[in-house]
Protein backbone atom coordinates (compact mmCIF):
# COMPACT_ATOMS: atom_id res chain seq x y z
CA UNK A 1 0.00 0.00 0.00
CA UNK A 2 1.42 3.48 -0.94
CA UNK A 3 1.45 6.47 1.39
CA UNK A 4 -0.69 8.59 -0.93
CA UNK A 5 -3.34 4.99 -0.77
CA UNK A 6 -2.93 5.17 3.09
CA UNK A 7 -3.65 8.99 3.48
CA UNK A 8 -6.45 9.31 1.73
CA UNK A 9 -8.03 6.13 3.32
CA UNK A 10 -7.29 7.68 6.76
CA UNK A 11 -8.98 10.76 5.96
CA UNK A 12 -11.71 8.82 4.21
CA UNK A 13 -12.11 7.09 7.62
CA UNK A 14 -11.96 10.99 9.54
CA UNK A 15 -14.49 12.75 7.42
CA UNK A 16 -16.62 9.93 7.55
CA UNK A 17 -16.36 10.08 11.52
CA UNK A 18 -16.53 13.92 11.04
CA UNK A 19 -20.23 14.08 9.07
CA UNK A 20 -21.73 10.98 11.56
CA UNK A 21 -21.33 13.13 14.47
CA UNK A 22 -22.39 16.46 12.79
CA UNK A 23 -25.65 14.34 12.04
CA UNK A 24 -25.80 12.72 15.38
CA UNK A 25 -25.55 16.60 16.93
CA UNK A 26 -28.46 17.44 14.73
CA UNK A 27 -30.82 14.60 16.34
CA UNK A 28 -30.75 13.35 12.69
CA UNK A 29 -31.63 9.12 12.17
CA UNK A 30 -29.68 6.19 11.25
CA UNK A 31 -29.62 7.13 7.83
CA UNK A 32 -29.54 10.55 7.91
CA UNK A 33 -25.91 10.27 9.97
CA UNK A 34 -25.01 7.46 6.93
CA UNK A 35 -25.89 10.11 3.92
CA UNK A 36 -23.35 13.25 6.15
CA UNK A 37 -21.05 10.41 6.48
CA UNK A 38 -20.49 9.88 3.14
CA UNK A 39 -21.29 13.02 1.39
CA UNK A 40 -18.48 14.50 3.66
CA UNK A 41 -15.91 11.74 2.87
CA UNK A 42 -16.47 11.52 -1.02
CA UNK A 43 -17.97 14.86 -1.66
CA UNK A 44 -14.69 16.91 -1.96
CA UNK A 45 -12.57 14.26 -4.06
CA UNK A 46 -15.54 13.51 -6.20
CA UNK A 47 -16.12 16.95 -7.52
CA UNK A 48 -12.61 17.04 -7.66
CA UNK A 49 -11.96 14.32 -10.12
CA UNK A 50 -15.00 15.64 -12.30
CA UNK A 51 -12.98 19.01 -12.64
CA UNK A 52 -10.17 17.06 -13.56
CA UNK A 53 -11.61 14.88 -16.11
CA UNK A 54 -10.64 11.90 -14.07
CA UNK A 55 -14.22 9.74 -14.44
CA UNK A 56 -15.67 7.36 -12.79
CA UNK A 57 -14.66 9.16 -9.75
CA UNK A 58 -12.36 7.30 -7.40
CA UNK A 59 -14.90 6.69 -5.32
CA UNK A 60 -16.48 4.09 -7.74
CA UNK A 61 -13.14 3.10 -9.10
CA UNK A 62 -12.40 1.38 -5.90
CA UNK A 63 -15.58 0.52 -3.37
CA UNK A 64 -13.47 0.62 -0.11
CA UNK A 65 -13.93 4.06 -0.34
CA UNK A 66 -17.41 3.73 -0.05
CA UNK A 67 -17.41 0.59 2.38
CA UNK A 68 -14.89 2.63 4.61
CA UNK A 69 -17.29 5.43 5.10
CA UNK A 70 -20.23 3.48 5.36
CA UNK A 71 -18.84 1.27 8.17
CA UNK A 72 -17.37 4.52 9.98
CA UNK A 73 -20.57 6.53 9.35
CA UNK A 74 -22.07 3.17 11.73
CA UNK A 75 -19.56 2.78 14.15
CA UNK A 76 -19.68 6.03 15.30
CA UNK A 77 -23.89 5.90 15.16
CA UNK A 78 -23.82 3.17 17.62
CA UNK A 79 -20.56 3.99 19.54
CA UNK A 80 -21.31 7.78 19.88
CA UNK A 81 -22.05 7.93 24.18
CA UNK A 82 -18.38 6.73 24.17
CA UNK A 83 -17.01 9.41 21.37
CA UNK A 84 -18.40 11.99 24.25
CA UNK A 85 -14.85 11.78 25.89
CA UNK A 86 -13.10 13.84 23.12
CA UNK A 87 -13.97 17.58 23.92
CA UNK A 88 -14.67 18.64 20.38
CA UNK A 89 -14.69 15.62 18.63
CA UNK A 90 -16.02 16.49 14.94
CA UNK A 91 -13.40 19.37 14.98
CA UNK A 92 -10.45 16.92 15.89
CA UNK A 93 -11.55 14.77 13.28
CA UNK A 94 -12.18 17.31 10.61
CA UNK A 95 -8.46 18.07 11.32
CA UNK A 96 -7.09 14.88 10.66
CA UNK A 97 -9.45 14.63 7.23
CA UNK A 98 -8.07 17.99 6.18
CA UNK A 99 -4.53 17.60 6.18
CA UNK A 100 -4.62 14.26 4.51
CA UNK A 101 -7.11 15.12 1.27
CA UNK A 102 -5.24 18.49 1.14
CA UNK A 103 -2.50 16.39 0.06
CA UNK A 104 -4.19 13.92 -1.99
CA UNK A 105 -6.00 16.78 -3.98
CA UNK A 106 -3.47 18.95 -4.53
CA UNK A 107 -0.78 15.91 -5.53
CA UNK A 108 -3.48 14.44 -7.81
CA UNK A 109 -3.78 17.48 -9.35
CA UNK A 110 -0.21 18.33 -9.96
CA UNK A 111 0.11 14.74 -11.89
CA UNK A 112 -2.61 15.85 -14.02
CA UNK A 113 -0.11 18.51 -15.06
CA UNK A 114 -1.96 21.45 -13.28
CA UNK A 115 -0.62 24.85 -12.42
CA UNK A 116 0.59 25.27 -9.09
CA UNK A 117 -2.75 27.87 -7.90
CA UNK A 118 -4.91 25.02 -9.79
CA UNK A 119 -3.35 22.55 -7.99
CA UNK A 120 -3.34 24.25 -4.41
CA UNK A 121 -7.18 25.44 -5.58
CA UNK A 122 -8.18 21.65 -6.20
CA UNK A 123 -6.21 20.58 -3.38
CA UNK A 124 -8.64 22.80 -1.00
CA UNK A 125 -11.23 22.11 -2.53
CA UNK A 126 -10.88 18.18 -1.98
CA UNK A 127 -10.71 19.17 1.93
CA UNK A 128 -13.49 21.56 2.10
CA UNK A 129 -15.79 20.66 -0.65
CA UNK A 130 -17.56 17.85 1.64
CA UNK A 131 -17.77 19.33 4.45
CA UNK A 132 -19.28 22.65 2.77
CA UNK A 133 -22.06 20.08 1.56
CA UNK A 134 -22.49 18.39 5.56
CA UNK A 135 -22.91 21.38 6.72
CA UNK A 136 -25.54 22.72 4.84
CA UNK A 137 -27.58 19.34 5.12
CA UNK A 138 -26.84 20.04 8.78
CA UNK A 139 -28.56 23.08 8.23
CA UNK A 140 -25.71 24.96 9.67
CA UNK A 141 -23.10 27.73 8.73
CA UNK A 142 -19.85 26.14 6.69
CA UNK A 143 -16.83 25.95 8.72
CA UNK A 144 -15.00 27.15 6.11
CA UNK A 145 -17.41 30.28 5.47
CA UNK A 146 -16.89 31.06 9.51
CA UNK A 147 -14.36 33.28 11.15
CA UNK A 148 -12.31 30.53 12.37
CA UNK A 149 -8.51 29.24 10.99
CA UNK A 150 -9.89 26.61 8.08
CA UNK A 151 -9.72 27.28 4.80
CA UNK A 152 -6.24 29.19 5.09
CA UNK A 153 -4.62 25.73 7.17
CA UNK A 154 -5.30 24.52 4.06
CA UNK A 155 -3.88 27.02 1.70
CA UNK A 156 -0.90 26.39 3.92
CA UNK A 157 -0.24 22.96 3.42
CA UNK A 158 -1.39 22.75 -0.39
CA UNK A 159 1.15 25.59 -0.87
CA UNK A 160 3.69 23.90 0.81
CA UNK A 161 3.56 20.49 -0.80
CA UNK A 162 3.41 22.73 -4.13
CA UNK A 163 6.54 24.18 -2.71
CA UNK A 164 8.20 20.93 -2.29
CA UNK A 165 7.27 19.38 -5.38
CA UNK A 166 9.11 22.41 -7.27
CA UNK A 167 12.11 21.59 -5.53
CA UNK A 168 12.30 17.75 -5.73
CA UNK A 169 11.83 16.79 -1.74
CA UNK A 170 10.94 12.86 -1.53
CA UNK A 171 7.46 12.21 -2.04
CA UNK A 172 6.88 10.78 1.69
CA UNK A 173 8.35 13.68 3.35
CA UNK A 174 6.58 16.59 1.23
CA UNK A 175 3.59 15.21 1.78
CA UNK A 176 3.69 13.89 5.33
CA UNK A 177 5.28 17.75 6.14
CA UNK A 178 2.57 19.81 4.30
CA UNK A 179 -0.39 16.76 5.92
CA UNK A 180 1.21 17.63 9.08
CA UNK A 181 1.38 21.55 8.49
CA UNK A 182 -2.50 21.11 8.11
CA UNK A 183 -3.16 19.17 10.96
CA UNK A 184 -0.77 21.41 13.32
CA UNK A 185 -2.15 25.34 12.10
CA UNK A 186 -5.94 23.71 12.95
CA UNK A 187 -5.67 21.90 15.77
CA UNK A 188 -3.31 25.14 17.19
CA UNK A 189 -6.40 27.24 16.10
CA UNK A 190 -8.99 24.85 17.72
CA UNK A 191 -7.06 25.52 20.96
CA UNK A 192 -6.33 29.45 21.21
CA UNK A 193 -9.28 30.47 18.95
CA UNK A 194 -7.36 31.47 16.24
CA UNK A 195 -9.45 33.83 13.41
CA UNK A 196 -8.94 35.64 10.40
CA UNK A 197 -9.36 39.09 10.93
CA UNK A 198 -12.61 40.66 9.49
CA UNK A 199 -14.01 43.81 8.22
CA UNK A 200 -14.70 45.77 11.30
CA UNK A 201 -17.97 48.20 11.18
CA UNK A 202 -17.49 51.67 10.17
Amino acid sequence: MSLLYALDLIGTAAFAASGAWAGIRRDMDLFGVMVLGLVTAIGGGTLRDLLLGDTPPFCLQDEIYLYIAIGVSLATFFLHRRMDLLRHPLLYFDAVGLGTFVVIGTEKALQFETGALSSVLLGVMTATAGGMIRDMLANQVPLILRKEVYASACLAGGVLLVALHHIAAPRPVALLCSAGLVILVRLLAIRFDWALPKAGSR
